[in-house]
């Protein structure tokens, strides 16, 4: 019953992505081409980062924060205008649904979002760097990365009490994971006292796995047990908000 009631959230928002799979594409994408080429093909021109070209370097990054980004509003800003604009967030309160299957149908809404445009992006970066090597462990690092910004989404907009809510934790959360989580920069560059704090960034742990799996290199498995538990984590505060709603 529960991977039933899963299927039925996830199936209603597929059923509208997929009268509006050209938007979306086009909006969620653009971002991630424009860090491409202001950053690899601009800035990073020439520059070497151990051993690899600039380029090859950024691209996982990319996918890492395209995967953040798409995820996240995927999830987030559809519950926060469901919830607080067009009240229909109530009536699925309402419906014998559990409240496991709802927080994580939710939040897989904003995962497969979040699979479609980081995975034509990597489409994209193949093009631009065939050595990437997009192997079973990328892939799964990704789908988790997904899972586990959706979740986060999925939390910040149980907690919301206003869109502006919504404005304010990208400015104060995803705005400096973009640029502090290891995505445009090795953090071999920076201080450990600030490695140190950039680590509590699930972003970074993301950018590290992906890096590291696209390069060919050996996958931090430290920072892939990071970013399961900071899944785990919104999954289960995000249970927690969404009991105090309903109550």
């Amino acid at each position: 019953m529960v991977i039933t009631d899963i299927c039925s959230i996830l199936w209603s928002d597929l059923v509208t992505l997929k009268r509006r799979w050209a938007r979306y594409l086009i909006t969620t994408l653009m971002s991630p081409l424009l860090y491409l080429m202001a950053f690899g093909w601009g800035l990073g021109r020439g520059i070497n980062m151990n051993g690899m070209s600039y380029l090859e370097f950024v691209i996982p990054g990319i996918i890492a924060l395209t995967a953040m980004n798409a995820s996240f509003n995927g999830a987030g800003i559809r519950l926060n205008v469901d919830r607080l604009y067009f009240r229909s967030f109530d009536e699925s309160l309402m419906a014998p649904v559990s409240d496991v299957s709802l927080l994580i149908g939710r939040s897989m809404i904003g995962m497969v979002r979040g699979l479609i445009s980081s995975s034509v992006f990597v489409m994209l970066a193949l093009a631009i760097a065939p050595s990437m090597h997009i192997e079973p462990v990328f892939l799964l690092i990704l789908l988790i990365t997904c899972m586990t910004f959706a979740s986060m989404g999925v939390l910040a907009a149980l907690l919301a009490r206003s869109h502006e809510d919504m404005a304010t934790f990208s400015s104060l959360i995803l705005m400096p994971m973009t640029f502090l989580g290891g995505t445009f920069f090795s953090l071999s560059q920076v201080p450990e006292w600030l490695r140190l704090v950039l680590y509590i960034l699930p972003l970074t742990h993301s950018s590290a796995c992906l890096r590291a799996a696209a390069l060919g290199q050996p996958v931090p498995w430290s920072s892939f047990i990071a970013i399961i538990m900071f899944m785990s984590v919104f999954l289960v505060t995000g249970r927690m908000a969404l009991r105090r709603i309903s109550e």
